[in-house]
């Protein structure tokens, strides 16, 4: 998981509520036995003007001129300003993939659905909650100032606007050590890797029984 310390990245503002895991990626693409390749069809049925399904040439399919992220003054975005309750509905671990996948690295709302809250630190993406009067004056500024930017200082904990003002944001210690260091679940069992490797030579020195054993069908 890449590491996540600090974010000097262009805004774009997804001005809707109660956005669902379905709406950011749809049933269909769930399919798919692979963790990558969802970027293209982050929000597929917002992006498109038809209905996408896997192995689809995106390049070929209609753009909705008028969804955000196809406007070209929010290409390269890497912040995703957005609504409260977003990430509700299913707990699929391919919304955040796709966000990643997509180039955001932070989204930042008043609120979040607790699933996706928690799968997207798991994933390299920083979820950050901000009051609904300082996401509301964040979307008028994005929407006023073309290539609007914010700066996010994950150690200190603030994001900084393009006029200099700190807005102090909360989260645990413990996802933020991981994020910091790029750490997800299996990174995290690894730095464990020679005490694990201990105690399966100790357990197999006194039970060499073990390691012969048939598996059990």
């Amino acid at each position: 998981m890449e590491a996540f310390k600090t974010l000097d990245g262009l805004v774009a503002p997804l001005d809707r509520e109660n956005v669902d895991t379905d709406l950011i990626i749809p049933k269909q693409f769930l399919k798919s036995i692979k963790r990558t390749g969802f970027g293209p069809n982050l929000f597929d049925e917002l992006r498109y003007l038809d209905h996408g399904e896997p192995g689809m040439d995106n390049a070929k399919r209609p753009i909705n001129p008028d969804f955000v992220l196809n406007h070209a003054r929010y290409q390269g975005a890497s912040i995703l300003l957005a609504r409260k309750n977003f990430g509700c509905g299913s707990s699929r671990e391919h919304a955040p993939w796709a966000l990643t996948q997509y180039g955001f690295r932070a989204i930042i709302a008043p609120s979040y659905a607790d699933i996706f809250f928690n799968n997207s630190f798991k994933n390299g993406l920083l979820p950050i909650v901000l009051s609904e009067m300082q996401v509301a004056r964040l979307f008028d500024e994005v929407k006023a100032f073309p290539g609007y930017r914010l700066r996010i200082d994950l150690e200190s904990q603030q994001v900084v606007t393009a006029g200099g003002e700190s807005l102090p944001f909360d989260i645990e210690p413990f996802r933020k050590y991981c994020l910091i260091n790029g750490f997800d679940d299996i990174g995290l069992t690894l730095q464990k890797a020679d005490k694990i490797r201990g105690f399966e030579a100790e357990r197999l020195a006194r039970h060499p029984w073990l390691e012969s054993q048939p598996l059990i069908r």
